[in-house]
């Protein structure tokens, strides 16, 4: 064995130990501020579905339409990669996997509409309706029917519809506690945030909806719907979509992008409202930077041009809808909205062919991460993260199989969660 090298220090532990004792608040800050990401599956979709046409077969009906649209504009894989641009070995992976997601899967969350969607009804109406969405809910989670997520959007906390919409969430959680319980896919959304005193009004009533019924503290969750400018800059010159997930306390579990309002707001003509104009840019970039860390997630906006007439027409909403999808997933938005049965299956087209087109040459990477091998990236444990959580929203979605990635990484579910899962330190740590 060679000479062990003599290893010489010049500062007292007791100076280490005084520096840890001064950070230990500001560990704690970051430790409360800043939990990482939940680990929980993210839906690459929200639909939204006015309250009055909510009925138990909407999921299904949605499937059934966007598979007729399939057959009726694109009946097979070679015509749908001629619209998408696919590559030819990309083509029936993809189109075989749209297919079978619409049969077994068509949304992965659903949101029943109270708000924009639905308008004002009188207020009998409109407990009733929220009564039913409880109702029908309840009945889907429990006979194996529901989306992974459903949930409702509310009206929001300004004063002339505040009321209207603390009673519909009233009834409708109501509802679903006289039906069974909270399920656990359950997801609020809080539309047309200004203030982030909004969102502590909106704690508050979740806290004493959780106290009437002896529910954990915690155990309502909301998205929070970034729809005004004053959601991203307040007037003091800060970014107020930081301010309202603090205000969250936690519960924060979303920041959803609202393009047609926020497009208004700022003045943007109708004909150039959409999703990636430099204003909707902007705004997503403000609020992805005040989520980053935070466990709170990013979701984009939708498109108003249907997929609906004539072929060429479907034809040409698609090809929008597929560009303006894989668009936000290579900026990190790996949730959207969709407005129409005909959406999904670019939806499910975008983030199937991105996920498998980058397949081979992550799991190659994150390989040679895991068995410290050579190649000509050098990775670090945050790649490995990144890399490692490609594959797991790739599974979650359908794109890919476990038993594929399995074939290429040798690795299990468990070992990409665990490369996934590191906090900050722990990532400076796994790299020694």
């Amino acid at each position: 064995m060679g000479q062990q090298e003599k290893v010489a220090t010049s500062l007292a532990g007791a100076v280490s130990e005084e520096i840890s004792a001064s950070l230990a608040p500001v560990d704690a800050e970051l430790e409360r501020r800043y939990p990482g990401d939940p680990g929980t599956r993210q839906p690459v979709h929200t639909v939204y579905v006015p309250g009055d046409a909510f009925t138990a077969d909407t999921l299904r009906s949605w499937g059934d339409q966007a598979l007729a649209l399939l057959d009726a504009h694109a009946p097979d894989a070679a015509s749908l990669a001629a619209v998408l641009g696919l590559a030819d070995d990309l083509a029936e992976p993809v189109y075989s996997r749209v297919r079978a997601k619409l049969e077994r899967e068509p949304v992965e969350d659903l949101r029943v509409d109270f708000e924009d969607g639905y308008g004002p009804r009188p207020d009998a109406e409109e407990d009733a309706t929220a009564a039913r969405a409880a109702r029908l809910i309840a009945e889907a989670y429990r006979d194996g029917t529901a989306a992974p997520y459903m949930g409702i959007r509310m009206k929001c906390m300004e004063a002339a519809v505040r009321d209207r919409g603390i009673r519909t969430l009233d009834v409708f959680l109501t509802g679903l506690m006289e039906a069974g319980g909270l399920p656990d896919g359950l997801v609020l959304t809080l539309p047309k945030v200004t203030y982030a005193e909004q969102v502590s009004a909106f704690v508050r009533l979740l806290e004493a909806f959780e106290k009437v019924h002896g529910l954990d503290a915690g155990r309502l969750g909301f998205e929070i719907q970034i729809e005004t400018s004053q959601a991203i800059l307040a007037t003091d010159g800060t970014a107020t979509v930081a301010r309202m997930i603090q205000a969250a306390e936690g519960r924060a579990t979303g920041l959803h992008y609202g393009t047609f309002d926020y497009s208004a707001c700022l003045g943007v003509s109708a004909a150039h409202q959409a999703s990636d104009h430099p204003a909707a840019d902007h705004a997503k970039a403000v609020m992805q930077v005040a989520a980053a860390g935070t466990g709170v997630r990013v979701c984009d906006g939708s498109t108003n041009v249907l997929p609906v007439g004539p072929t060429e027409k479907v034809h040409d909403a698609w090809r929008l809808h597929y560009g303006l999808t894989r668009r936000a997933l290579s900026r990190a938005y790996y949730q959207g909205w969709d407005m129409h049965p005909g959406h999904i299956p670019t939806r499910y087209a975008a983030v199937f062919a991105f996920y498998r087109e980058g397949f081979a040459q992550a799991a190659a990477r994150l390989t040679r991460y895991a068995h410290r091998a050579g190649g000509d990236v050098m990775d670090e444990p945050a790649t490995a993260k990144a890399l490692s959580g490609y594959l797991l929203r790739g599974l979650d979605c359908g794109a890919l199989d476990i038993a594929e990635v399995a074939r290429l990484t040798g690795l299990t579910r468990a070992d990409l969660e665990s490369f996934a899962a590191p906090r900050r330190g722990d990532l400076t740590a796994s790299a020694q």
